[in-house]
């Protein structure tokens, strides 16, 4: 009998203890000299499973917990950090922290947000949903997940295996600001890949599913299924011409098209002018229509917080508005080398919601006589400097507004700034598994090469 790790089901019991020790080590890093301090602290829990073949492939079980502790010196930085929360690790991280601030440039924007931006509401954001870390549990819905993909068709012939894992963690940052936030979180997901074919023919895919609480999360024979129908649409692919061509990315394809931006916007990117955004903010760099706000606030969601990385409030405010670009995405380092203001995006981007113009994926096929509906992308090919786009595709053909075949070995290429301005719709379909939340975007034109 497997054993049913419920131990770390009380784990937000612990946010109590390990604030005051964040406390007390942030005094302590005062006492030694230094003029300010910021402490990380977590520790997580968690369950992977993954199965093939009906028999468990690999069983693993994770406690982790970890101290990163950050000192300022007249300008000058110094982290270090420990898995041992003991007092006497955390005093040796000290001194090595307070010995490598001793060593390093001073910079004048280095040091903690400031005090009267830090967050001081803390929302339930409806984050804590735990399950007890069940084996035989986890075991039994992935093994129910690949069945139902391998059931599904009898050309799929064999499998990658399928994967069950659950999550749960708290964290602390403090600061000698006097700011202590205390989050609380899990996760669960659920996936699974199988191959089609035969010999020279197979083709491979996969699909998942990821969520903050169980409920929320696709059912196994459904996710199973889905991992079929996308394994068996890659199956028996066709050459098509180079050219220019309207061009649609699928859902989970969409968010990272979109995260380009997001990543361009960011103040790591700016202040370094390795960005095709500089000095973009207040001018249109999309459609008219389109809009993209980031929540932080929203219920389950999986960028969701009320304080950012350095403990400065969270706001619900557009990065899009009517096409322009209202703002960059800030922590308070990036911000003063800018010259500007924290946006409270210290750690990245917060549930960015990106609004639609039209119906779902099949709807956008319809509308197309001949294009590209891309469904994966390989490669780095994408340059923030100068906005050149060019990846490694595969998907599907589109003739006269249905799916005619399977398209692999091509590359589709563009400018960012042209390919975002071309955007001609966005489905409502909208993928909610990541911080960006995005339907199908299709562009109106992009080239497309095949292999010569």
């Amino acid at each position: 009998m497997l054993r049913k790790a419920s131990d770390t089901a009380d784990l937000r019991a612990q946010l109590a203890p390990l604030a005051e020790l964040a406390t007390d080590a942030i005094g302590k890093a005062r006492d030694a000299g230094a003029e300010q301090a910021e402490l990380s602290l977590s520790v997580e829990a968690g369950l992977s499973v993954n199965v093939r073949k009906g028999e468990v492939d690999t069983l693993e079980y994770t406690r982790d917990r970890g101290l990163s502790l950050t000192v300022y010196l007249q300008g000058r930085k110094g982290s270090a950090s420990t898995a041992d929360l003991s007092a006497d690790s955390i005093e040796k991280t000290l001194a090595h922290a307070l010995a490598i601030a001793s060593h390093t440039q001073a910079d004048p924007a280095a040091g903690l947000a400031d005090a009267d931006r830090l967050a001081t509401e803390f929302p339930d954001l409806d984050l804590w949903h735990p399950q007890p870390l069940d084996a035989e549990a986890a075991i039994a819905e992935a093994t129910r997940c690949e069945a139902a993909a391998l059931d599904y068709d009898p050309r799929i012939s064999n499998t990658e295996g399928a994967s069950s894992s659950l999550g749960q963690g708290i964290s602390i940052y403090a600061n000698s600001h006097g700011f202590v936030g205390r989050e609380a979180s899990t996760r669960t997901s659920l996936s699974a890949s199988v191959i089609a074919g035969a010999e020279d023919a197979m083709q491979r895919d996969y699909y998942y599913d990821s969520a903050r609480a169980a409920e929320d999360l696709r059912g196994a024979e459904e996710i199973g299924k889905e991992a079929a129908r996308r394994t068996l649409a890659r199956l028996n692919p066709k050459p098509i011409q180079t050219g220019e061509y309207p061009v649609i990315f699928s859902p989970d394809i969409a968010r990272g098209f979109f995260a380009h931006l997001c990543s361009a916007a960011s103040g790591g990117s700016l202040y370094r002018r390795a960005s095709f955004l500089l000095d973009a903010c207040g001018t249109q760099i999309l459609p008219d229509w389109l809009q993209a706000t980031e929540d932080p606030f929203l219920a389950r969601g999986t960028g969701s917080c009320s304080f950012d990385a350095e403990g400065v409030a969270t706001q619900r405010h557009a990065l899009i508005e009517n096409g322009v670009l209202k703002r960059y995405l800030l922590g308070s380092y990036s911000a003063r080398k800018l010259g500007l203001e924290t946006t409270g995006n210290a750690g990245g981007m917060h549930n960015l919601l990106v609004n639609s113009n039209a119906g779902d994926l099949q709807s956008l096929i319809a509308g197309v006589t001949r294009g590209l509906l891309v469904t994966e992308v390989m490669g780095q090919g994408v340059n923030l400097i100068t906005g050149d786009y060019s990846r490694g595709a595969s998907g599907l053909w589109i003739e006269n507004g249905e799916i005619a075949h399977p398209v692999h070995e091509i590359t589709i290429a563009g400018h960012l700034p042209t390919l975002y301005r071309s955007i001609e719709a966005i489905g409502n379909d909208t993928d909610t598994r990541g911080n960006v939340r995005v339907g199908s975007i299709m562009v109106g034109k992009m080239t497309v090469a095949a292999e010569s």
